[in-house]
């Protein structure tokens, strides 16, 4: 089932991108690791953009993002939320750095669309 409002969860999703994008500009991985703060806040944003997208329902974020796997974002946001103690902080880093911006401008795109 897809949201009543996507407009509102792309906005969500953005929102959230660069909150992201603000807590590690300028940390490198060890720095990273080494500061719960700004860890725990990359993981909340990341629950957020999870949660989006799940509301947003496949069918749409195909057309928003084709490559984006929902069902296993889906699972990556249940962890998040479930299974705190199995969370990798530098999976998470990785993700903040290089997917997080991807899926924020295909979000950016599908709103000026």
């Amino acid at each position: 089932m897809s949201s009543k409002n996507p407009r509102g969860r792309l906005l969500d999703i953005i929102d959230n991108a660069n909150r992201i994008e603000r807590y590690v500009a300028g940390v490198d991985e060890a720095a990273f690791l080494s500061d719960d703060k700004t860890r725990d806040a990359v993981e909340r944003c990341l629950a957020r953009i999870s949660e989006a997208v799940v509301k947003i329902g496949a069918e749409q974020m195909s057309a928003v993002m084709p490559d984006l796997p929902v069902e296993r974002l889906r699972g990556f946001g249940n962890v998040l939320r479930h299974a705190y103690d199995d969370i990798d902080p530098v999976l998470i880093f990785r993700i903040a750095r290089e997917e997080v911006p991807l899926l924020r401008d295909a979000a950016q795109r599908a709103l000026e669309n």
